[in-house]
């Protein structure tokens, strides 16, 4: 790796001195007297880094960092060998003299050995609509098509305030944007003043030093124009490229990407970064500043990600708990003191129980949405009143307005917490090995017709064609939760979890609705329609009566799975009649 040294940035302190003298990483490869310094061909894509080498004096005793490993070299693929010659061959039929850069999270990942196919490319001096329209005319001009353009405005309201302009290379969408320099406001992460800035102003405005590398295409190298980027990469730091309560509150959001790739990468938060994201002045400005909605994609990121108990755990301990997930003023019954800490004992619990249940058990959709519902539990009986007064579960105010999320991800997990309540009542009867008939339970009303030998099965199918696909999370969670006499305090989980018998529960419980048949009972169609009822009670209209009606029925079809259509007719005459003779 050969690394060009440049001379002091004006952004740095003045007490770090200049190492002014080349220096290079070790590699296997290659000693560390000499490498290669450009050969398009025979060396393409060693890692020759420009940095800023500097040395820092400390008296403060560390432990070893850990080392990552980080590549001595990009290596591209084909594709994006054919992307980037595209490009170059573009700035050569236009005599252009502009330097592409791809930017950020690609060369991270790309350096840490994995795969990424989100291409970001910074120009220096033109905008990207701009380069965008000579790449397509000169592809056009060699006969190669054009899969797509386009532009995307800058759109403040929604965080996003710089012009994109995107293009389709070999089934890629490419971005370019060009480099910047900006300048905010004391009230609002949007830029008052935006210009066109140098690779170095564009990497320390950047919100991490591992995410400010660049690779410049036309010299085939990297570029750590921040001096720390490769460094911090190897030891595993999540660091802010400039002060980091400066870089907070130019930009607030930036605290949540550091908790999201700390975790996702298993890399330590710098302790400067950990005292500004916690402090205050940031927590006002990051509840102040930054839409919800950009919260909530941040969130949902990093549910979805490798590491979901780690962000958590990072937000509780930076004391963010409450100003990400705000609550609405007013709600019954109050939160307890250590809400936070459970809320993420109960996230732990379920992704290591979803491990030894087998991941495969779920999809990509019923593992997060599982998370979220875990991560939510303590507050599944939490409510508050809309203005008609209405009672409405707290966690679905969470979702719709502190995260902005889609509805459908509110509605499906505040459904799981009822579910998961109606589960823990049939718990006992589903597991047991022994012929125990289900007598009553609370949520069952309406079913004094169904024989007592089938009705585990009817209340049970009922339940799984309320939640579907998602049957399996609300058991999931329930075996959390089992029996449900258990004092909920903060220190229950510790001492109560025993994820072995919870999967050998849930497995018990899932092999016994197996055996019921009520796999996929909710594509089950009902045997009579609406209109069938309406001919046998002599309605001309539906009404309250039809759906009572269609409950019952359906809860016969349950305890009759292979009856028929004229049997259901019938038993429904003979019902009618009795209520009609006891009215």
């Amino acid at each position: 790796m050969r690394v060009v040294l440049r001379g002091e940035h004006p952004f740095l302190h003045p007490f770090r001195s200049i190492t002014k003298s080349l220096f290079f990483f070790s590699s296997p490869k290659f000693s560390a007297k000499t490498l290669p310094i450009v050969s398009s061909k025979k060396t393409q894509g060693f890692l020759r880094c420009i940095a800023m080498a500097t040395t820092t004096t400390t008296t403060t005793t560390t432990t070893a960092p850990v080392v990552h490993q980080v590549k001595e070299r990009i290596e591209l693929t084909e594709i994006e060998r054919k992307i980037f010659d595209r490009l170059l061959a573009t700035l050569r039929h236009y005599g252009l003299t502009n330097q592409l850069r791809v930017a950020g999270g690609w060369v991270r990942d790309k350096l840490l050995g994995k795969d990424c196919y989100d291409i970001d490319i910074a120009l220096d001096n033109m905008l990207g609509s701009e380069f965008v329209d000579k790449v397509r005319d000169y592809l056009l001009s060699t006969g190669e098509q054009v899969q797509g353009v386009a532009v995307i405005p800058c759109n403040p309201e929604q965080s996003k305030h710089l012009e994109t302009a995107r293009m389709r290379l070999f089934d890629m969408w490419i971005d370019f944007v060009n480099l910047r320099s900006e300048e905010y406001s004391d009230n609002s992460r949007i830029p008052t003043k935006q210009k066109f800035g140098t690779a170095e102003e564009d990497a320390y405005r950047r919100d991490l030093t591992i995410n400010s590398l660049f690779y410049n295409i036309n010299t085939d190298s990297v570029e750590d124009l921040t001096q720390r980027g490769i460094a911090d990469l190897k030891s595993g730091k999540i660091v802010t490229p400039l002060p980091a309560k400066a870089t907070f509150l130019d930009d607030p959001l930036r605290v949540l990407r550091a908790i999201r790739f700390g975790a996702r990468f298993g890399f330590l938060l710098d302790e400067e970064l950990k005292k500004a994201a916690s402090c205050d002045e940031v927590k006002d400005a990051l509840a102040a500043k930054i839409s919800r909605e950009r919260i909530g994609v941040e969130i949902d990121l990093m549910i979805s990600g490798n590491q979901p108990v780690k962000a958590m755990t990072y937000i509780c301990d930076l004391t963010l708990f409450s100003i990400v997930f705000s609550l609405p003023p007013n709600f019954e019954p109050a939160k307890s003191e250590n809400c936070d800490r459970l809320c993420i004992t109960y996230l732990d619990a379920t992704q290591n129980l979803i491990q030894l249940i087998g991941d495969s058990t779920f999809n990509d959709e019923q593992r997060r949405l599982s998370l979220y519902a875990a991560f939510f539990l303590p507050l599944r009986k939490t409510i508050y009143k809309d203005n008609k007064a209405k009672k409405i579960p707290v966690v679905n105010y969470i979702f719709r307005e502190s995260l902005k999320r889609k509805a459908s991800d509110a509605e499906t997990v505040v459904n799981l917490h009822s579910a998961l309540e109606k589960f823990l009542s049939l718990i006992p009867f589903l597991e047991s090995d022994e012929d125990i008939e289900l007598i009553e339970v609370d949520w069952g009303k309406g079913l004094d017709d169904v024989p007592l030998n089938s009705k585990l099965r009817v209340l049970t199918g009922l339940l799984l064609r309320e939640i579907k696909d998602f049957w399996r999370v609300a058991l999931l969670l329930s075996t959390l939760l089992y029996p449900p006499d258990v004092n909920c305090t903060e220190n229950f989980p510790k001492q109560y979890f025993q994820l072995d018998k919870q999967r050998d529960l849930f497995k018990a419980v899932e092999s016994a609705i197996t055996k019921l048949g009520l796999e996929k009972v909710w594509d089950v169609k009902p045997l009579v329609n609406g209109k069938d009822i309406m001919s046998v009670l002599q309605l001309k209209a539906g009404g309250p009566l039809i759906r009572e009606w269609q409950q019952k029925l359906l809860a016969w079809q349950l305890a009759h799975p292979d009856g028929t259509m004229e049997e259901s007719m019938d038993w429904m005459r003979q019902a009618h009649s009795k209520r009609v003779k006891t009215q």
